[in-house]
Formats: structure tokens, sequence, C-alpha cells
């Protein structure tokens, strides 16, 4: 397995061997300017665009930050994937892992965390086929140009022909394993608008314990259930604040706190029996624990609170989170807003709101619903297996 540095020992923790550095950090790149600022491609509303003074200089920015480290993660990779059966790659970078693929004439596999491939349920309004189909293909062949000077320069250290098509389109009529790793329950329909091309298997988690698990359970059990706070590896501005915003908020609820840092440095915060601060936290263990979740709005923690069939607020940060938040309203089992528009009072009132018996209700049904971790492991192993037989078949 090829990962992000910052990575390696979480994955050897899991007890996978040979486990190689991969690219960039991750988590540099969630903290850098191209990630958290709204001049640099990730602006979510037209007056953040106002805000661009040179957009060609954004463009540059958003490329390298993209590309970098395009061709040690194509040495590494093409070292690695000598002698094996199928490569596996996720969404980003997966240009890289396609070129490999071909240049070593293996099959390529792909694990998806939500729908990118054309489908009529992300997109903020409901397009017919006859638009949705050309506005997608626009968007990938954009991105395409986007990193084709990176991918140019793979080729030809591969010795592979000059691509003339986007990348997508190239993996998709190649013939790719799409894995979907998340539940139909949030876009039921997918499978048939795809026609049953990419498997939809439920989300993968190892559900592993972490140190502070004990500690944890003996907080939660001292009192009524908490109310659990989490931003995982996002970039929060004054993380400190928002601590302080969360005590007060749960003060004058009568609730109690579970506060997970994450990445987050908070500095001495002051525990008490209403608030209880951990570095991480085993989500199975301890969200079907809680009253409600907060949390950014990430594929895995919100899989892990919706098995749980616990009510949701997400305060989405960048990415695919407002996807995720949209789905959780959909449902009647949360609530959801941009983490930088949260104030105490619209905290508290996505609290009250989630509170409420009927959130909780429906939260215990559509988590009665959605396909057990042990399911969707077996399901993905399944695929990948089938997929690796038949690529040496072939």
């Amino acid at each position: 397995m090829a990962v992000p540095p910052n990575h390696v020992r979480f994955i050897e923790s899991a007890g996978l061997p040979d486990v190689h550095a991969y690219g960039p950090d991750s988590q540099r790149q969630l903290q850098g300017d191209v990630f958290s600022r709204p001049d640099a491609l990730t602006a979510a509303t037209a007056s953040d665009w106002m805000a661009v003074r040179n957009p060609l200089t954004a463009i540059r920015k958003a490329r390298e930050a993209a590309t970098e480290g395009w061709a040690e993660m194509s040495r590494t990779l093409t070292a690695m994937a000598g002698g094996a059966d199928l490569i596996l790659a996720g969404t980003a970078y997966q240009e890289i892992a396609a070129n490999v693929a071909e240049f070593h004439g293996l099959p390529l596999a792909e694990l998806h965390y939500f729908p990118v491939r054309a489908n009529s349920y992300v997109l903020p309004v409901p397009l017919p086929p006859r638009v949705l189909r050309p506005v997608w293909s626009a968007t990938e062949w954009f991105h395409w140009r986007f990193l084709k000077p990176a991918e140019d320069e793979q080729r030809r250290a591969l010795g592979l022909p000059k691509a003339s098509t986007r990348a997508v389109r190239r993996i998709v009529e190649g013939g790719a394993l799409e894995i979907q790793a998340y539940d139909e329950v949030f876009f039921p329909g997918l499978t048939d608008e795809w026609r049953g091309r990419r498997p939809l298997v439920g989300s993968l988690t190892l559900e592993m314990p972490t140190d502070a698990d004990d500690e944890v359970a003996s907080w939660i059990t001292a009192g009524p259930p908490p109310i659990y706070f989490g931003f995982g590896s996002m970039p929060v501005e004054a993380p400190a604040d928002a601590v302080r915003m969360i005590t007060e908020v749960c003060t004058e609820l009568g609730e109690r706190a579970l506060i997970c840092s994450g990445a987050l440095e908070l500095g001495d915060i002051g525990e008490s029996h209403q608030v209880k601060v951990v570095p991480s936290a085993n989500h199975a263990a301890a969200f079907p624990a809680c009253r409600a979740i907060v949390h950014h709005g990430g594929a895995g923690t919100t899989a892990a609170g919706v098995r749980a069939g616990v009510p949701t607020v997400v305060l989405w940060v960048a990415a695919e989170q407002p996807l995720w938040g949209n789905q959780l309203k959909r449902l009647g089992i949360g609530t959801s807003r941009r983490f930088s528009a949260t104030t105490r009072d619209s905290l508290l009132a996505d609290l009250r709101t989630v509170l409420q018996p009927g959130y909780t209700t429906r939260a215990r049904d559509i988590a009665a619903a959605v396909t057990k971790p042990a399911v969707s492991v077996a399901a993905a192993a399944d695929l990948l297996e089938d997929a690796a037989r038949k690529g040496r078949l072939d």
C-alpha cells in the first residue's frame, strides 16, 4: 500500500506490511492556502470569488498543489506494481494510477467515497439527462486540462502515447471497477441510474480502537448521554474559540459535550463533568452512546453517525462535505451549514432541532436500513478478488 507519509504509521497499525510513503503530506495540504482559503479555487460563494485579485495566480497555485509530487508518485507506484494482480486507487490522483496500470497491463479498480461520476444527485440544481451529461463531461474535460501538463510528463516518462481524451473517459471506457463506498440510502435510485455498473457496497470502516476508548466510555457512563463534537483533519480557524462556543451552547442546553480534537491544536482546555476533550475516539463505540453528533460532514464520520442511529449537525468546511449534510437533511435526520457561518445562536438552534424526538426516531429507522460494516467489507473484497482473477485470465 502507498499512502501519504503522515498516514504510514496508521496503516502499519492496521497490520499491513511494506507500506510506502506516497506523495505529499495530506494534512499539510489540508492546512495550506489552496484548500483553506477562498482565493485558491475553493470558493463556495460569489463573494469569495470577488476577493480573488489575480485568478491566474490562484489557478497556478492550485495546479501546483494538485500536482505536487506527481512524478515521484508515478515512480513509486510503477516500482510497487511490478508483479501485482491489480491496482486499487482512490479518487485523488486516479490519473497516476491509471497510467501505471496501463504501463503494466494491469486491471484498475477505484474506491469512491461519494458519487464522482456523472449522476443527477450531487448537483445543487436538478438537470435533465440531455443537459446533465454534457455538463459533466465538460467538467471532467476542464479537470483533465488542469492536470494535463503533469499527466503528459508522466506518460512520456513511462513511454506511453500522449493521451488525446480526458482521463476519466479512458478510465471508464477501459472497464475499471469503480466501487462506491457509501450506502444507497443516501442516493436512492443511483444504482439504477448507473445501470448497476458501479456497485454500492456501503461505507468501509476498520472500527479500530483508540487509546482513549476506556477513558471515553467511563466518562460517558458517568452521566447522561453527551453530544459529540469533532472535525477530523479539517483546518478550523480559532479552534479554542470554537470549543468555548460549544461549551457555552451545551451549558445553555444542559447537555454534556464530548470533544474530539483530532488535528486541532486546542491548548489547555479545562475539563469538567460537562466537557470531555480527547484526541481521538472510536466512532463505532462512542456514537451509539451519544444524543447527537456534530461534525464536518466527512464521508466516514457521516456513515458512522447514521449507522449509530444518532441525529447529526454537519458544520462543513470544504470539498464534498455539503453533499453529505444535504443528504442528512433530506432524510430528516440532521441539519447542515457552513462552519465559517456558524454562530453561537445558529449552533444552539441546530442542536435544538436535531434533539427533537422525531429526529432520533428517524435516525434509528435509517440505521436499521443501512449496510452493516462487515457486509460492506466482504462485498468490496469479493469485487476486488473477482477483478484480479479476471485480469489474470485476460
